[in-house]
């Protein structure tokens, strides 16, 4: 089988795309990362990129009058690298419709809560003040719906009683690290893909909630 071909997005540190390279490196992944592109220049992630000898590119919203022009631009350099597979790990853009239908059934994305819980920001916060006894992260398929496509698989933590957004964050991480690596190499092996509004694995129609790990 070819490799996965791959093309990381990011905004800043890149610590999820740093779990994917190091599960690449180890052949966990039977995957090739092609490039990784971020819209800020100074994001940390472009150095564990360069590191690894992964090729970069910069693309700064600031020198683009609307999301259109600067989603037409970023889909023309994702597509020049030829990607099964665009793994969004931190990228803090909305994308516009046209960008995800191109890459539609074929782009992922992590958010720190337990979908549909608290799609957009500050999801740790928003754990801690309802209270929330558990709180997770979830790996999903991109769609038009801001972190509403269908979800592949989620972990749970606990909400501690001493916790703060920080604290709390910290654990979701150490997840994080764990499934989204996990959910590339099952894409990467033609074990996963999106039908309709669902995700299906191993031929199987995943539930709305996805699966969950460990279990």
């Amino acid at each position: 089988m070819t490799p996965c071909r791959l093309v990381v997005l990011i905004s800043g540190s890149g610590s999820n795309l740093q779990a994917i390279i190091d599960a690449c490196a180890r052949s966990e992944i039977k995957a090739e990362i092609a490039a990784v592109i971020s819209n800020k220049a100074d994001a940390y992630g472009l150095e564990r990129a360069k590191n690894a000898g992964i090729q970069t590119r910069v693309l700064s919203h600031k020198d683009f009058d609307s999301r259109e022009a600067y989603d037409a631009e970023l889909m023309d350099i994702i597509d020049n690298f030829e990607p099964n597979l665009v793994v969004l790990a931190g990228f803090m853009r909305i994308l516009t419709p046209s960008l995800v239908q191109k890459f539609k059934g074929k782009m992922l994305n992590i958010h720190p809560s337990l979908l549909p819980k608290y799609q957009g920001l500050n999801t740790h916060q928003r754990a801690i003040d309802a209270k929330d006894d558990v709180h997770g992260v979830s790996v999903h398929f991109v769609t038009e719906e801001l972190d509403g496509g269908p979800v592949v698989l989620q972990a749970k933590v606990p909400v501690l009683e001493n916790d703060t957004a920080e604290t709390l964050a910290q654990r979701v991480h150490q997840q994080e690290h764990i499934i989204y690596p996990l959910v590339v190499k099952w894409f990467s092996e033609q074990r996963l893909k999106m039908e309709a509004d669902y995700a299906v694995f191993d031929e199987k129609k995943l539930p709305a909630h996805g699966a969950h790990y460990p279990e």
